[in-house]
């Protein structure tokens, strides 16, 4: 039997990935990952202008579409789900990034903001149902990436916020942990159908809206002194898309430069 090469482990050529939150700082970054892999990519985006006009940044061999996907809404992600199916053809790995969320924290959230957070947590799985049953439909192997945060995994510094700006979301630490639960759930239930499905933890990755000083106290908290660059998602993206990663499901990598290494 011979030996797949590291190149070919981690093409991804005759595969469609549909990315949801692809207009975000971080989705077009793995968006971009994708397509550079020979993936035919659908960008996902409660704006269709913006989910098109991401698709057509898009490097590689093409093309890449754009679909209106919200994921607070479970008619909004059928509609989405089919109407990337129908631009592209097929759907063999999807990767949960959008999201939906209220700057509150637990000294002010209420009980609304609270529970529509959370409904990301169906979104994600609805969508993921979605990508299960298509792929088993076809007869073939599919992957699923959930987007979790290391804030899925440790409490918050308090002090890192304090004076500055909103505190990390109660809302937000419960919804990820959620979602990296989910994760393991689906994975053993999903196994037997070929379909893999993992967890990208992303540490602290701020987008130049970030307060300064903020970030400043966040580099204190981090082993590497350092805030992550959007680029240093794509490798594990993909290893966890790709073939690269076929043996790998159920898991919760992350790239959090040491964060929960404390």
């Amino acid at each position: 039997m011979s030996e797949s090469t590291i190149e070919q482990l981690f093409d991804m050529t005759g595969q469609t990935v549909l990315i949801t939150g692809a207009t975000g700082f971080l989705g077009q970054s793995m968006a971009r990952a994708f397509a550079e892999a020979g993936a035919t990519v659908v960008a996902g985006s409660r704006e269709l202008s913006r989910a098109q006009a991401v698709a057509e940044t898009l490097s590689g061999d093409g093309p890449h579409f754009g679909v209106e996907l919200d994921h607070l809404s479970e008619e909004s992600i059928s509609d989405g789900f089919s109407a990337a199916v129908e631009a592209a053809g097929q759907v063999d790995v999807l990767v949960n990034n959008g999201q939906q969320g209220h700057a509150m924290d637990v000294t002010d959230v209420t009980a609304e903001a609270f529970s529509e957070d959370l409904q990301n947590a169906t979104g994600y799985f609805l969508l993921a149902r979605q990508l299960r049953d298509h792929v088993v439909s076809r007869g073939v192997a599919g992957a699923i990436v959930m987007i979790g945060s290391m804030y899925g995994v440790v409490g918050s510094y308090p002090d890192a916020y304090e004076d500055i700006c909103t505190a990390s979301p109660v809302q937000y630490h419960t919804l990820k942990g959620g979602i990296i639960h989910m994760t393991r759930h689906l994975a053993v239930y999903w196994a037997k159908d070929n379909v893999r499905v993992n967890c990208l933890s992303p540490g602290p990755f701020p987008s130049e809206k970030a307060p300064a000083a903020m970030v400043e106290r966040l580099k204190q908290k981090s082993p590497m002194a350092r805030m992550g660059q959007p680029e240093e998602l794509k490798g594990a993206a993909l290893l966890l898309a790709s073939r690269a990663g076929s043996y790998i499901t159920g898991q919760n990598l992350l790239v959090d430069g040491g964060w929960t290494a404390w």
